[in-house]
């Protein structure tokens, strides 16, 4: 009996100061371990360098993320599950999130992106910031693609430790580490992912 073939992982999310690019880290090891052939991904920076260098926590995090490859619209055509992670900004993704979103009208109209999976994972400065509609619209978004949505919903224990949020990962990001609870919460929804892919795979 043949193995099955890897579920290959998009995971794209945008960073400020490090949160969602450190939850991005989680859940790319967490799919690694699962079996997932992963893709880490940042989207590009839109705001202008000159504002950037004024602020040298969002300076030294976009050094830190020097690295990392620039999403494309190619690399969720090469995907079979979308894992997006974007901060929360007045309720919904940031900015970045959504210019890359608006170059996928292509794929979104070639019937591309349909029949993959989608999950999301966000953070905002205070637990009732928008994290919840940011998921929601970027689920909303994602049944636009024809994707089949895959949230954690309380599938594990470890989604009431970090905060009970049933659509994705949220963290409350105030410049310190992640939590081992968030960290928990992260990788079970990057697990997930990949095993209900998997088994769509067949």
């Amino acid at each position: 009996m043949t193995s099955p073939t890897p579920v290959k992982l998009a995971i794209v999310y945008y960073s400020t100061y490090g949160t969602n690019h450190a939850m991005a880290q989680v859940a790319a090891e967490a799919a690694q371990a699962a079996g997932a052939e992963v893709r880490l991904l940042k989207v590009a920076e839109t705001a202008p360098q000159a504002v950037i260098d004024t602020q040298d926590a969002w300076k030294a995090q976009q050094e830190r993320m020097a690295d990392v490859p620039t999403a494309s619209p190619a690399d969720l055509e090469w995907a079979d599950a979308f894992l997006f992670s974007s901060p929360t900004r007045f309720g919904g993704a940031a900015s970045q999130i959504r210019a890359y979103i608006d170059t996928l009208g292509g794929l979104w109209a070639s019937g591309v992106l349909a029949n993959k999976t989608f999950s999301a994972m966000t953070s905002a400065q205070n637990p009732n910031g928008g994290q919840e509609t940011t998921l929601q619209t970027l689920y909303v978004m994602a049944m636009h693609w024809g994707c089949i949505l895959v949230p954690p919903g309380y599938t594990d224990p470890v989604i009431f430790a970090s905060g009970g949020n049933p659509y994705g990962a949220s963290v409350t990001a105030g410049g310190q580490p992640l939590s081992e609870q968030d960290r928990a919460s992260i990788a079970h929804q990057a697990r997930r992912l990949v095993e209900v892919t998997q088994k769509l795979k067949g």
